[in-house]
């Protein structure tokens, strides 16, 4: 009777096991696993993404190292201008242009 009841007990385990673990061992076969193919203004959009996301992880790492002293000022302020600069036209670049005007640094200044 115990053989038994161990018996019934591995063949009930398994059988669950078996049960829940279905949908993970089938394998879907999809129509189609290719990406869509990005038009030419939304490749341009992730290259100037991709471009911006650069210029402000190499601002971050340049603002760490000139606080922790592994880059004096001098070189600091030669290097962070060409990046802000790179990182502020491609932010200007995915900004979608607006209709209403900007105001310039006259208008701010008055």
């Amino acid at each position: 009777m115990d053989l038994a009841a161990v018996v019934l007990a591995v063949l009930l385990a398994v059988a669950c096991v078996a049960f829940v673990a279905r949908p993970f061992l089938r394998e879907p076969a999809p129509e189609d696993d290719r990406l869509a193919e990005l038009s030419p203004q939304e490749r341009e959009r992730v290259r100037i993404a991709e471009e911006r996301d650069r210029a402000l992880a190499a601002l971050k790492e340049l603002e760490f190292d000139h606080r922790t002293g592994k880059i004096s000022d001098a070189d600091y302020r030669e290097l962070v201008a060409p990046l802000r600069r790179q990182a502020a036209e491609a932010l200007r670049a995915l900004d979608p242009p607006r209709n209403e005007a900007r105001p310039t640094r006259e208008d701010v200044r008055a």
